[in-house]
């Protein structure tokens, strides 16, 4: 699919621009919830950059470019630029189709990348609450997302988005389908969900996005009790300095919620 017709990121903002340099400093704190390693790769690093600066487009043809190496932070990219910034459903949804099965295919050559896994449960779970969850669970998607998920944390207990990602697993189903049948047909427990989104932002408090998550899990497992506590994570994450363009995204986002 064409990138030039991508939309572009729609905050204009220096402090996202980094180096070879400030982007070694700053990778920590930038990957501490997808744990990826700085790269070798320059060309993979310069990936980074576009991606960082909220570039989307370019990270994706530079990373796809760069092989094996490039994968994911070309699949990454993909993901939250449909995500946050693609309007057209049809193209939102061709874009998460087309990662979920370039990360099936590195599975095959690169069974312990955790980080993959990850990348390929976000493009399904997306995915899935484009067309309904209850389509998407007719369709088995669950199951996919929930195994690629819990590979991600056998392999890196501290994996802090796919902690978050598989709280929101368990409050979506609890969600659609109730606790009782979601605990039997899909072992979607509220205690599971909630103690999830706790350990992500243990191993990750400065997350803004992972506030958004865990408060909207938090509506849709506990309902009108849930709203105080979301709207206290609500507010904290609108309060948070970004640091990169997917940040900032996150940002706004809380900022939306609370105006909702």
């Amino acid at each position: 699919m064409a990138k030039k017709s991508w939309m572009e990121f729609p905050y204009a903002d220096k402090a996202f621009q980094y180096t070879a340099a400030t982007l070694d400093k700053a990778w920590l704190r930038l990957h501490k919830g997808n744990r990826a390693p700085f790269p070798e790769d320059k060309k993979v690093l310069q990936a980074w950059i576009h991606y960082h600066a909220g570039e989307f487009a370019k990270a994706v043809e530079e990373g796809l470019a760069a092989g094996a190496a490039g994968s994911n932070v070309a699949n990454h990219a993909q993901n939250i630029y449909a995500n946050y910034l693609e309007e057209d459903e049809a193209v939102q949804l061709k874009l998460f189709q087309e990662v979920a099965s370039r990360c099936e295919a590195r599975m095959v050559k690169a069974p312990d990348d955790a980080f993959n896994c990850y990348i390929h449960a976000y493009a399904l779970g997306r995915y899935s609450q484009c067309i309904s969850v209850l389509k998407a669970l007719a369709q088995g998607l669950g199951g996919k997302i929930k195994d690629s998920l819990t590979r991600a944390l056998e392999l890196d207990p501290e994996h802090a988005d796919s902690h978050v990602a598989l709280g929101t697993y368990h409050a979506e189903i609890i969600d659609k389908v109730g606790s009782l049948m979601g605990g039997l047909t899909y072992g979607a427990k509220e205690k599971i969900g909630l103690e999830h989104y706790r350990k992500g932002l243990e191993l990750f408090p400065e997350s803004a996005i992972y506030r958004v998550e865990y408060a909207n899990g938090l509506v849709m497992l506990k309902g009108r009790a849930g709203k105080k506590e979301a709207e206290t994570l609500y507010r904290e994450a609108a309060a948070i300095q970004s640091m990169d363009a997917m940040e900032r995204l996150d940002v706004e986002l809380a900022k939306a919620n609370l105006e909702e």
